[in-house]
């Protein structure tokens, strides 16, 4: 059985008098890809903001490793999580290379960085071939892989992505989800995403959330989640 890598207890987020996340409960296991999913503002990259520590939880705890931490962004990367957000923040006036080193900044031993963006060219071919291009130049698709790669800089136990296909044609969208899959199962790497283009995530998450309003709908295998309405009801508003 696998262990928790981190989970959300009990959360509660409120700024302005809105309700982000309502007592919302949520938990990742070391090695497994965790989909979230739901219609706009149900709270999905809030979840990532609070255990990336990009957001300031009003109640509740996170745990790591079952132990309660307050998160904090420079700490969470020295814990071995690797925040990709939503929109391909690269660095455009720096190359591929320069990007990855980026990615590796806590890594002080050359060599190690070194290696670290060789795996990385080796998952990305493509990035290797366009290693002295500045990222800004690049299509879409290959501006996502060098956010992914820069993220896997960090040697992550954990990887949260928001929205990884967004803004990309089908072809690039399976290629990048297949990388995905691929750094899960290379790497045992445990990956969380949010994402509107269910098809494609569901096919290769092992268990969802499904948010609605700011709180936890259903959760469940990703093969159960295919046999239930939910889905419908929550993107249709009958939740």
């Amino acid at each position: 059985m696998k262990d928790i890598l981190c989970a959300l207890e009990d959360v509660t987020v409120r700024y302005e008098g809105i309700t982000a996340l309502d007592r919302v409960s949520f938990s990742v296991d070391e090695g497994e890809i965790v989909a979230l999913m739901g219609p706009n503002g149900a709270g999905k990259s809030t979840i990532l903001k609070i255990l990336f520590g990009m957001e300031r939880l009003s109640e509740g705890e996170v745990l790591w490793h079952g132990s309660r931490i307050e998160p904090v962004p420079h700490k969470m990367a020295e814990r071995g999580i690797a925040f990709v957000p939503q929109g391909r923040r690269v660095f455009p006036n720096l190359t591929v290379e320069e990007n990855l080193e980026m990615g590796g900044f806590m890594v002080r031993d050359k060599k190690e960085l070194s290696r670290r963006v060789g795996e990385s060219f080796e998952l990305f071919p493509v990035l290797k071939r366009k290693r002295m291009m500045k990222s800004g130049a690049l299509s879409g698709g290959e501006q996502q892989m060098v956010a992914l790669a820069r993220g896997l800089m960090v040697d992550p136990k954990a990887l949260f992505l928001d929205e990884p296909s967004l803004g990309l044609a089908p072809k690039i969208v399976k290629e990048i989800f297949a990388k995905i899959k691929e750094i899960n199962e290379r790497h045992k790497t445990a990956i969380v995403i949010v994402e509107h283009n269910i098809a494609s995530l569901l096919a290769i998450a092992d268990r969802a959330y499904v948010l609605d309003k700011g709180a936890v709908a259903w959760t469940g295998s990703a093969d159960k989640i295919k046999e239930s309405a939910i889905l419908e009801k929550v993107f249709l508003g009958k939740v």
